[in-house]
Parts: structure tokens; C-alpha cells; sequence
């Protein structure tokens, strides 16, 4: 399977990251079945960055959602944006426009969810600046990059600790001297 890193999105070559971090509000069902459990949302946006037709799955599971918990609606953005990538370029900017709405209604739900911050940079740091989408960038970046160099003590698992530091480093979110404090951080 490709790399999330190097999937093909909107224009602007938007690329998302899946993996993540626990949500700090509201918890999610804890019964693993659930298709809103975060393992399953996880692995959902995984293929969906991937892959047309999981892309249109993962947009079909959460498309009807109308609770309140902040992680998943944080997902129910990230899918509005991929369903962008795949959509006609009539609709683009539709779709681009409610993931930025349900980013938000997530993020003010849980402000210091950084799973939920990740999704949403992941979306806004590679789309175009011409669409005037990207407010966030510089603000959730620093949130994820003062959580990453907390490590292990800012409550990202190892998974999603390797998933923020290598989508910082790697698509050159951070400087240098940033990048080399990040690898000295152990799991």
C-alpha cells in the first residue's frame, strides 16, 4: 500500500497522515466494533488517503454522523477532505469547505485534542493558500511539535508520536535544529 505521506488529494498535492494520538474529551466508545472506535476510524483513514473507493467508504461512514464527540467529527473532516480528492472539480471546493466547518465544531469541542489538531494540519498545510483554507497551520504545528517533543509525557502513544514527528520532518514542517531535537526524542 503507498505511503499516506505520498497520496494524492486535492490540488496542491494534499497528503494525509492516519495515525494518531487518544482524544482528551469526550472518549469514544470503547467497544472495539464500534465504526466510531479510533482504531477503526484510524485504519478507515489510512485506506481511505490511498484509495478511490475507500476514500468513498470512509466519507459513507461518517457522512450521516450528527453526535458530538470531537475525535470522530475530527474524522468526519478529514473524510469531507478526501472526498474533495476524488470529487468533481465542481464540487471540490464544497467538500473543502465543510471539512474546514466540522474541523472546527471538532476543535471547539476539544481544543487540546492533538489527534484532532494532526487531521486537521495533515488537510490545511497542503492545500492550495489561494483557497484561504489554511488559517490554522502555524498554531496546530506548534501544538503537535511542543506535544512530539514532550514525548513520551504528552500522551501520544508511540504510533502516533512516529506518525507526527515523521509528517513534521519529512514534509519540512519544522526547521532543521527542530527536526534534530524531534530525533532525539525517544518512543
Amino acid at each position: 500500500m503507498p505511503s499516506i505521506a505520498s497520496a494524492r488529494f486535492l490540488p496542491g498535492n494534499v497528503a494525509l497522515a492516519p495515525e494518531a494520538l487518544f482524544s482528551t474529551a469526550k472518549p469514544a466508545p470503547k467497544n472495539v466494533s464500534s465504526p466510531y472506535h479510533p482504531t477503526n476510524l484510524r485504519r478507515h483513514y489510512e485506506q481511505a488517503a490511498a484509495d478511490k473507493t475507500a476514500g468513498e467508504k470512509f466519507y459513507k461512514l461518517l457522512a450521516d454522523y450528527k453526535e458530538r464527540d470531537a475525535l470522530v467529527l475530527g474524522y468526519k473532516g478529514a473524510a469531507e477532505a478526501i472526498r474533495a480528492r476524488d470529487a468533481s472539480m465542481f464540487n471540490k471546493m464544497t467538500y473543502v469547505q465543510d471539512a474546514a466547518r466540522t474541523f472546527e465544531q471538532a476543535v471547539s469541542l476539544d481544543p487540546q485534542n492533538p489527534e484532532i489538531r494532526f487531521l486537521r494540519f495533515s488537510v490545511e498545510s497542503n492545500l492550495p493558500a489561494f483557497l484561504g483554507l489554511s488559517k490554522h497551520v502555524d498554531e496546530d504545528k506548534e501544538m503537535l511539535l511542543n506535544a512530539a517533543l514532550k514525548h513520551p509525557k504528552s500522551g501520544l502513544d508511540p504510533e502516533a508520536f512516529r506518525t507526527v514527528r515523521d509528517f513534521l520532518v519529512d514534509r519540512g514542517h519544522v526547521s532543521d535544529e527542530q527536526a534534530q531535537r524531534l530525533g532525539k526524542v525517544g518512543e
